[in-house]
């Protein structure tokens, strides 16, 4: 059937609007690289260029230098790695539980459970700083990694994803003499797979860019994951340049856009999936 042509106007029109606003997403990106490739005189040169040569790969190497990265990059991959995997194991369990189990008070738990999303985090942060300070956690692992492992959100999420998939494959498992540990890892996982996926890879991305849960919990150099890193950065803690800074600022994008680009199918799969049946 032939294209009416107020509908290929209407096309062109969405197209270029998403087109552009992509490029107009894509140019703090690529501030910050061409920054990170400049000497500190270029970097403030007006009228500015916008291709610095000779680009100065070296920016990296001296930002690399200057401040302990291979620390920080080790504190935000065992934190971002150990809530990912915890709030994963916790929230699809807690999620199995509403979605396919019929208890007394369900309905009222799930919508406490949904209030607490109301509640921005600011308004927890001095109870969760005064919990983790009786806990002897400040400064450590366990105060990066606790309060990360279990969320509304995932749990929400996974559930109205659970909740489609039919009662008779459970019910069939159980005839079978499956036990209901076995339900949730050989039928209940495997089939919310991308919805788990998604959930993995937003956990991720939250837990790898948090910058205000570690800061009221990290006082040490030792203790600091990158996104503090990169504040203490521009704070010149370290060294005050804008290359360098940005140069460090492209080592925290570089692992997020890599973990993106491998999962972005999920990401989409997973939302699509998720709004059409939640």
């Amino acid at each position: 059937m032939a294209v009416k042509p107020l509908t290929r106007i209407v096309r062109g029109s969405v197209w270029t609007i998403v087109t552009l606003v992509g490029l107009a997403m894509l140019v703090p990106f690529l501030w910050m690289v061409l920054t990170s490739l400049r000497t500190d005189a270029d970097a403030f040169a007006f009228p500015p260029k916008f291709l610095p040569l000779p680009l100065r790969f070296e920016n990296y190497v001296a930002a690399w230098k200057i401040a302990p990265f291979a620390r920080f990059f080790f504190n935000s991959i065992v934190v971002s790695v150990t809530i990912t995997v915890g709030s994963l194991l916790i929230n699809s369990m807690a999620a199995f539980g509403f979605a396919k189990y019929d208890f007394k008070g369900r309905n009222v738990l799930f919508l406490g459970l949904l209030a607490t999303l109301m509640i921005p985090f600011q308004v927890n942060m001095i109870p969760t700083f005064l919990l983790l300070k009786q806990l002897r956690w400040l400064d450590s692992f366990p105060g990066l990694i606790v309060p990360g492992l279990a969320g509304a959100f995932g749990i929400f999420f996974l559930r109205q994803y659970m909740i489609t998939i039919p009662d008779d494959y459970l019910d069939a498992a159980r005839i079978d003499g499956a036990s209901e540990y076995r339900i949730y890892a050989r039928i209940i996982m495997p089939l919310a797979k991308p919805a788990v996926a998604t959930l993995a890879l937003f956990t991720f991305l939250g837990a790898w860019n948090d910058f205000l849960g570690p800061l009221i919990v990290v006082k040490s150099d030792e203790m600091r994951t990158l996104p503090l890193a990169i504040s203490a950065l521009s704070a010149g803690h370290y060294v005050m340049s804008w290359p360098l800074l940005m140069a460090g600022a492209t080592f925290v994008v570089v692992p997020v856009l890599i973990v993106y680009l491998f999962s972005q199918r999920y990401v989409v799969e997973g939302i699509a999936l998720g709004g059409l049946k939640g």
